[in-house]
This record gives C-alpha cells, structure tokens and sequence, in this order.
C-alpha cells in the first residue's frame, strides 16, 4: 500500500486512478489527431490545447470520485459501474457545453471535444474491464497467511477476501485449523506446510495473546527468507483506516510513528482552520437571513440552539447550531442522541441536518479559537464522562480541537451507542496520529462530496 495525504492506499487503486488520467488525456487527444489532422500540432501547442485538455481531465478525475468510482465497496455491480461511467461522461459533456456558452475560446475547433467524448465513454468501459481482469491474475498478488482465532483476525481474512484491490489471496488462515486452541507446535507445522506449498509472500500476525505461542524462529527464518511478516495493528490500520482501541498499549502510543501535535504544526493547522471557517462563512453570508427566517416561521423558539461541548483539554464551551428540534426536545428525558427519523427534528430542520447547514453556525466557534475545521466531533459533558469511562483512550480524542469536520464523520455513520462512539473513537485516534494540512485538506474536500450527495446526517 502507498501512503497519500496521510491515507494509505492499494497500489492497485492508484494504477485504477492514473489509468484513467490517461485515458480521458488520450481520448481528447485522439480526437484532436483525427479532427484537426496536420494542424493539431499548432493548436495543442500555441493554442493551449494541451493545457485545456489537462483541466477537462482533472474534472473527469473529480466526477469519478465523486460518483465513487473509486471506493469499489461502494460500487458492487459491473451494471452499475457502467451505468455511473456513462452518468460522468454525460456530466462531462453538459460542463463542456456550459463552459463552451461562457467561453468560446476555450473550446477546440471542428467539435473536438464532442468526437473525444465519444471516444472516452469506449475507452473508460474498456479500461475498466481490462482493470477488474489484471487485478485478479494470480501473478500479481501476494500470497498471504494469517496467524490468528480471535474477532480481529476473522475481520482481517473477511476484508482481505473481499477486496480484490488489496491484491492479497488469503493462502492459509491459522485459526480455521480446529483441533482446539492454538499452541506453539500447530502453528509452527502449520507455517512450514503453508510455506512450503503456496511460496507464502506475507504473514500476518493477529495473534490476541502471543505469550508461549508465536513462533518467533520458524517466522524470523521466513522473514530472511524474503517473506514479509507483519503485525495486524498496522496492516488493518492501512486498510480501514482506523486504529484497534483494543488491540493498541500505551507502549505502542509512545513508540509509534506520528502523534506530532508540535507548536508550528498546530500553528499551521489553526490558521487552514481560520482561512476556510472565513471562506465558507462569506459564500453562506446571504442565505443566513433566509435560513432564520424559516426556522422562525414553522416553529416556535429561538434561531439558533446554544449546547455544551467538551473541547480541547476537556474545557467544556458553548457550540451554537441553528435549531433543528422543537424548543423543548428534551424536557421530558433530558440530553439525548438524535435517532433515525427522529420525531423531534421539525420539517425545516430534517432539512437543514441532511445538507448539514445547521452546522454553519459553528463557524463562529472556530474564529473565536474553540473549535478546529477539522477534528474530532465535540461531544457533550454528560455523554463524555460516560464514555470516557467505558472506552479505553476515549480521553486522546480531547488533545486537539474538535473540528466541523473530521476523519470520523466521513468514514462513519453518526454515532449514537457506545458501539458507534467506540468505533468512531477509532477514526479520531488515526486522524490525530496522521495529521497533516494534506490530510486536512482532503478531508474538507471529502466533506463537500459527502453534502452533496446527503449522506451521514440524522
């Protein structure tokens, strides 16, 4: 897997991603080629056609993601990885058409980007066929065996065999030996009979309790032997992007890469917070009369709904949101998490929650210093001391501000349990352990694909 803003990706992914850079380029150049035949070279040269060409590309980039193209969980049928394909290409053409009525001069002659069009709607179907039969030939994935019978183990053999991305085939999994409990002789047969016949390329330990029974000479002789023996911490971190609360010690928090919260960096990180909180706010300025005025019109009680949140180093303040519940949501069972079609929520504010406008005023929270862009979402004191006490390192997701946005919010569903904190707990503590403007800057990126497609809110 490559590290990339922070996120760790499968090469296979990135081959995906780059594959169609080219594609969209190739296509568009074609059509230059046949259209402008013995003239394409002056008007891709001293007419910018390469550069405009480049951005036309870009946008392609930016629809397939967003129509998640990319996140192969997401899209599980070839009909539907056609049917989104065709849906860009489509898009592709109505912003070409948009672009050409504004800007003339931006087009190329003799309907050039009309015949590449065209051209690309073929080629992304092709390349994406060519893709999902290269990443499944045996020759190009790692053979891999997982040394391991608890829960995170079962978890690691599930995801690995379900993404062909990943490029790992599950060889050999030790804790589908039965027989009863592992010992040290069963798993060191079982490593030499598994290396022996599949020529492993990686193991993997997941192993809930290594005390008397990790083979640690039979995987130190794999591990000169070229195999590449990992620890299921880490690995599981790079695929789901989270880290294990109860696999994880404090050794491991001390010793482990990342976790850099110096003075500059969190200099850095309160200014990008600064220059975006101003840049959002501006834009929203003149629909904020509007949005008030509804509030007030289809239900009783204040504008805006004022609550207590615990922020940085357990300092509780003031969050503001604009009121999506009646006045008096919780008179009758006090602090509470919002449901799945809630009764409380009013109908101005179902819609306010599903395209996240009730958080604008949150904005202000940021300037005056109590809350980041990006973090970690502010919980209230009633729930924190609960929590804190029934999930272990909950207290880690107070070392910085809380933020708008956050890791956790766009990878996980709105926590409302103990389950769903916990595992959101999970996404923050990776999110602090990687931060970076990078990481930062792509999680606001990937925040607006999320408003867009209304995804996440209660």
């Amino acid at each position: 897997m490559i590290r990339l803003f922070s996120v760790y990706y499968p090469k296979r992914l990135l081959v995906l991603v780059a594959g169609e850079g080219i594609i969209v380029c190739a296509s568009f150049l074609l059509a230059a080629l046949i259209r402008l035949g013995p003239d394409s070279a002056l008007v891709l040269n001293y007419q910018y056609g390469f550069g405009k060409i480049l951005g036309v590309t870009v946008v392609a980039l930016f629809c397939l993601h967003y129509f998640d193209l990319y996140d192969l969980q997401e899209v599980a049928s070839r009909g539907d990885i056609w049917f989104r394909l065709f849906v860009v290409v489509g898009i592709l053409s109505f912003f070409l058409a948009g672009l050409g009525l504004l800007f003339p001069r931006f087009m190329l002659a003799n309907h050039t980007f009309m015949l590449g069009l065209s051209i690309l709607a073929l080629g992304l179907v092709l390349w994406r066929a060519a893709y999902n039969w290269l990443i499944r030939q045996s020759f190009l994935r790692e053979r891999v065996h997982v040394v391991g019978e608890g829960e995170r183990a079962k978890w690691l053999v599930k995801i690995i065999r379900a993404k062909p991305e990943l490029g790992m085939d599950v060889m050999g999994w030790s804790g589908a030996m039965g027989g009863g409990s592992m010992n040290r002789e069963a798993l060191r047969d079982k490593l030499a009979e598994i290396a022996e016949k599949h020529n492993l390329d990686r193991v993997i330990i997941a192993l809930e309790d290594r005390r008397g029974i990790m083979p640690v000479r039979e995987l130190l002789d794999l591990r000169l032997s070229g195999v590449k023996v990992e620890d299921a911490t880490g690995i599981v971190e790079k695929i789901s992007g989270k880290i294990e609360v109860d696999s994880i010690h404090p050794s491991w928090l001390i010793f482990s890469e990342g976790f850099r919260l110096n003075p500059t960096f969190m200099f850095l990180r309160r200014f990008f917070s600064l220059v975006v909180s101003l840049v959002l706010l501006l834009a929203v300025l003149p629909l904020l009369p509007l949005i008030a005025l509804a509030i007030k019109l289809t239900s009783p009680g204040p504008v805006l709904y004022a609550q207590k949140r615990v922020g940085r180093n357990g300092k509780v303040f003031t969050c503001y949101k604009f009121r999506t519940m009646r006045a008096d949501a919780e008179t009758a069972h006090g602090p509470s998490w919002a449901g799945d079609n809630d009764p409380r929520v009013t109908l101005v504010g179902r819609w306010l929650r599903r395209v996240r406008i009730d958080e604008i005023p949150q904005l202000w929270n940021v300037l005056r210093g109590e809350m980041g862009f990006v973090g970690p979402r502010p919980e209230r004191p009633e729930f924190v001391e609960w929590l804190s006490r029934e999930i272990p390192y909950y207290p880690l997701r107070h070392v910085i501000r809380p933020g708008i946005t956050g890791w956790a919010q766009i990878r996980y569903q709105y926590g409302a349990s103990l389950e769903e904190s916990k595992e959101k707990l999970k996404f923050d503590l990776y999110y602090i352990k990687h931060m970076s403007l990078s990481f930062e800057l792509m999680i606001v990126l990937e925040s607006v694909k999320i408003v867009l497609l209304r995804r996440g809110a209660r």
